[in-house]
Order: C-alpha cells, then sequence, then structure tokens
C-alpha cells in the first residue's frame, strides 16, 4: 500500500529495457610532451607542435567547437642527486570527430603533424545521434516493468488497474566508450590508426506503481 494512502494498494516494480547502437562519434585523447633544458624552450617546443596538429585536424574537417585543450602541466627533471636537469611539458588536446570513415587517416595526420612530440593516450566511441534509441529503450523498460507487475498481480489475485506514478533513472550505456591502446602505437609507428567502432548498448531504466484494482466479487 502507498504510505501517504492506506487504502491504496499498489505494486511498485522497476523495469530495464537494452537496445545497441553503433556509434557515429569518436573521442581522440590527443597530447604532446616535450623536454628541454629550459622552461621557454620547452613550452615552445609543445606550442609548436600543439599547433600543428591542431591545424592538421581543422585542415582535415574537424570543427574548432570540437577541439579543446586540457591538462596543461609543467615539471622538472632531476638526476640522482636531485639537481634539476630540464623541464617536461605535457598539454592535453582531446578532438571530437564525427565523420568516423575518415578518422583513421585523421587522427594519423595529427600524430605525423605533431612529430615526436605528439601522443595519443586512447579513442572512446559514442553515439551522439541517440534520440530513437533511447525511445526504444524506454518502450522495452516500460514493458518489462509492466510484465513484472502483471507477474505480481497475478500471484496477489488481483487485477492490475492504472498507473498512478512513474520514475526513469537517467539512462546510460551499459559498455563505456571504447579506448583502443594501440592506437597510439600504431600511430607513432605512420601507420593508418584502424577504427573499428562496434556496437554499443544503451539502456534505461523506469519505476512504474501501478494500482491493484479489487479481485472479482470485492467492492
Amino acid at each position: 500500500m502507498t504510505a501517504g494512502d492506506p487504502a491504496r494498494e499498489t505494486v511498485l516494480v522497476t523495469g530495464t529495457g537494452e537496445v545497441s547502437g553503433e556509434p557515429d562519434t569518436l573521442s581522440a585523447d590527443f597530447g604532446v610532451e616535450t623536454t628541454a633544458a629550459t622552461v621557454g624552450t620547452a613550452l615552445e617546443q609543445a606550442l609548436t607542435a600543439a599547433t600543428r596538429m591542431r591545424d592538421a585536424l581543422v585542415g582535415a574537417g574537424v570543427a574548432r567547437a570540437d577541439l579543446q585543450t586540457a591538462n596543461v602541466s609543467i615539471n622538472s627533471t632531476t638526476d640522482d642527486t636531485g639537481k634539476v636537469t630540464g623541464y617536461t611539458v605535457s598539454q592535453g588536446l582531446n578532438a571530437t570527430i564525427r565523420n568516423l570513415p575518415k578518422a583513421g587517416p585523421l587522427m594519423t595526420a595529427a600524430i605525423t603533424a605533431g612529430g615526436d612530440a605528439a601522443r595519443l593516450n586512447g579513442v572512446s566511441f559514442t553515439i551522439e545521434k541517440n534520440a530513437a534509441l533511447i525511445a526504444k529503450a524506454r518502450k522495452k523498460a516500460f514493458a518489462d516493468a509492466h510484465d513484472k507487475a502483471e507477474l505480481y498481480a497475478r500471484a496477489a489475485g488481483r487485477p492490475l488497474g492504472r498507473v498512478v506514478k512513474i520514475s526513469e533513472a537517467a539512462y546510460g550505456y551499459s559498455e563505456p566508450g571504447q579506448r583502443d591502446d594501440m592506437a597510439a602505437a600504431l600511430a607513432l609507428k605512420d601507420q593508418s590508426v584502424p577504427i573499428e567502432p562496434g556496437r554499443q548498448r544503451l539502456s534505461a531504466t523506469i519505476t512504474v506503481e501501478w494500482i491493484l484494482a479489487p479481485a472479482a466479487g470485492e467492492e
């Protein structure tokens, strides 16, 4: 029974629905790393490499709005005695690539442009155009909840009445975007990075409350 209405008997169940789709967007975690005797030189080298990578991405069709600088750091390097021997500058560049057929050559071009300072830490896939998939997952979740409620109602000898409440948990991907650790190694060897987006599962979870109608012969 519902806490606020002791006269109303209900059944509360949770349903889940899962669908799968092919990713349409790739996020690449690029970066540059340089080491030099002075901070200024290391910064200049990092800036040059990062600019070349950015220009290669933009020239290949990646929108500037889909590029974001991240994780800028400057650290000293020391010898066994603790004496500072130089400085290392690291800078991340996250790129969102929406044209997956061109993603492999594009990533390789960016790494080539950055030279020895370039890094590719991994990639992740997402389904950006997911409205239809979410709707399908929600329908499956509701159907799952309804099946469970019907089962409990029959077990209780009661007809299932109207829905009185529906709540939804945030939908999510059952599998996070894949990270391809081999991509960096392949790119650094000047080979075309192979891109296999595979499929991702998207799930929806809802909680639904139904009235338990009176059994036959009951008022």
